[in-house]
């Protein structure tokens, strides 16, 4: 039997929100399941003792020959992140359907499920559909056996890194002190987000940074030399690309070293690489925003510092009824349009529509100030460069598709000098539905870079605004690109709304270089 720990490859960090790159069909449709197919029902059965591999409880190793032979509705296997699993009893179960599984049967399905669905915790979901390992084949090479290089047991130097050649772009730390305080900085060699792209946990003498670079993360990880207190600085000069972290030393004096390295320490890696990472926060409270959407205010633990770039998400994890949940929300900032020169906060704040007879929302809804869940760093890979040059932005959300859109929209109208028209094409079933509107109308009525419009599926008598669903008359009158401009399109909402809007504003002119959608 393989010796399989429980958590044998990082938790799955997702795209809830991806570039259309190949098109907007990569996205997660949902399928009408039957009925008693649900989640909960899903995990009900896989904690119902039945033999959910065909191997009544082995594990084996599975050679990519016998992998392949396992490619059928009624016998199907695939492999995500070296592990393999019988899907065959989960195709009912899943709700973006059986087709979607069996573009993964009988092969190697890991970069699918990143393209799709990476925030899903397959490995909680699919425990119970263990089939084993794939196994790793020795090179043979002029009839000699070659067996894999072991694994380094080493890291790089603790205190300090000696510069990269002149064309290397890898970022680079250093390191200085005085007798009160230790500071390390970042040399990201490329200017960041006035949003910040840092996040520091300092746990127990464990230092901790992720800075996050497009679709690259570098990390620093170190066991302090001594001890430091929990209250941790970061500042950061965003054009030429330099991060400065700052830890107050408990006892002062002169350290003859940083400390010592950890996994990953010194490393630049893909974002989708990495292990996601939760820190426990505390719930302040929660604020209404309309008849079925709350603001939830999070509060970091001490030591954490967490700068989210603008269009990224994080995960919410928690465990309902013995199963492991992970959910993506998109935080906004405290009102849509902050001050400037306000004081940064450093609360998470997410606004979630709760759905009565959902899993996850409910359980949120009914959390008290003080009790807590886990969180994960930023994630996804929306990138404010591609607005750099623009001129007209064009934003089209329904529903809790707007929040992404808020801090989209501060960021438009205070940090991108070129774009001169930021308007938001808003759909909603009624009108009490619409997020924020006495913000979104007051910010248009004192911007006029910025505009607003609201559309409407089931709208009273007395509504004088747009009426109907997304078609190519709306968005051929409310997002055509103006003559001798650069024109960007933003997207979020339910799939469906998302793929068939990608594909009207392709038809109005629109390229795969100038869309965005929010997936999740």
């Amino acid at each position: 039997m393989l010796n399989i720990p429980t958590q044998a490859f990082p938790a799955p960090s997702s795209q809830q929100r991806v570039s259309p790159g190949g098109s907007a069909g990569t996205g997660r449709n949902k399928v009408a399941l039957k009925p008693g197919h649900s989640l909960m029902d899903w995990i009900r059965f896989a904690k119902s003792g039945k033999d959910l591999t065909g191997l009544r409880g082995r594990l084996i190793e599975v050679t990519p020959e016998e992998l392949q032979k396992h490619n059928t509705r009624d016998d199907c296997w695939t492999c995500i992140r070296g592990l393999v699993y019988n899907v065959t009893p989960y195709m009912d179960y899943h709700p973006g359907g059986e087709d979607e599984l069996m573009r993964a049967a009988g092969i190697d399905g890991t970069d699918l499920f990143d393209q799709v669905h990476r925030w899903v915790n397959y490995e909680s979901m699919l425990k119970e559909c263990l089939v084993g390992r794939m196994s790793t084949k020795p090179v043979i090479a002029n009839n000699a056996v070659i067996a894999p290089p072991p694994a380094p047991t080493t890291l790089a130097p603790p205190t300090s890194v000696a510069p990269p050649p002149e064309k290397d772009g890898r970022p680079r730390y250093d390191w200085f002190q005085t007798d009160s305080t230790v500071h390390l900085v970042v040399y990201a060699k490329r200017k960041i987000p006035s949003s910040g792209c840092t996040v520091v946990d300092l746990r127990e003498g464990t230092l901790r940074i992720e800075v996050l670079l497009q679709k690259m993360s570098y990390m620093i990880n170190l066991r302090l030399t001594e001890e430091v207190e929990e209250n941790v600085s970061v500042q950061t000069a965003c054009s030429v690309g330099k991060i400065q972290v700052m830890c107050r030393k408990r006892t002062a004096g002169k350290w003859a070293s940083l400390g010592q390295p950890l996994e990953s320490h010194n490393t630049f890696l893909r974002k989708q690489d990495r292990a996601v990472f939760y820190r426990d926060c505390v719930l302040v409270s929660q604020t209404e925003v309309n008849h079925n959407t709350q603001i939830y205010r999070l509060q970091l633990p001490p030591g954490t510092v967490m700068q989210v770039p603008v269009g990224k998400h994080v995960y919410l994890k928690t465990h309902i009824q013995d199963a492991e949940v992970v959910r993506p929300y998109t935080p906004v900032d405290r009102t849509l349009w902050t001050p400037q020169d306000s004081a940064p906060d450093s609360d998470l704040y997410l606004m979630i529509k709760v759905y009565p007879d959902g899993l996850f929302t409910p359980h949120l809804h009914r959390m008290n100030p003080g009790d807590s869940i886990s969180v994960s760093g930023p994630e996804g890979s929306f990138s404010l460069r591609p607005l750099r040059d623009v001129t007209h932005l064009f934003l089209v959300a329904a529903g809790t598709g707007f929040t992404p859109m808020a801090r989209l929209i501060h960021a438009a109208l205070r940090d991108i000098d070129t774009i001169r028209k930021t308007k938001l094409l808003f759909f909603n079933r009624k009108e009490e539905d619409i997020l924020w509107r006495t913000e979104l109308d007051e910010l248009a009525a004192t911007d006029e870079r910025f505009e607003v419009e609201y559309v409407l599926s089931e709208p009273c008598e007395s509504w004088s605004g747009a009426r109907g669903r997304v078609c190519e008359t709306l968005l051929r009158e409310s997002v055509s690109k103006p003559d001798e401009t650069k024109s960007f399109a933003c997207i979020c909402g339910p799939s469906a709304f998302t793929e068939i809007t990608i594909d009207l504003l392709k038809q109005l002119g629109f390229d795969e270089q100038e869309l965005h959608a929010f997936l999740g």
